[in-house]
């Protein structure tokens, strides 16, 4: 019986250990997400500027451009 209860208390108490390990990895893990949609925004927001300006003073350099890395013209 008292054996019995002991290892229903190191089963509970192993598997908050496991539970606290894996949400904290889960935390980095949306911690590192969050970053990198961050920069990514970021690094679209910029290219889309700089893309809108180069279409804006250079017409013909942004339709280079768009058939490089799209392969359409329009």
């Amino acid at each position: 019986m008292l054996r019995t209860i002991f290892m229903i208390g190191l089963f509970a108490i192993g598997g908050l250990f496991v539970l606290r390990i894996a949400f904290g990895l889960f935390g980095v893990a949306l911690g590192i997400f969050g970053v990198l949609l961050a920069l990514a925004i970021k690094v679209l927001i910029i290219g889309g500027l700089i893309y809108l300006v180069i279409r804006i003073f250079s017409p013909d350099t942004a339709r280079r451009l768009r058939q490089k890395w799209s392969g359409s013209s329009y």
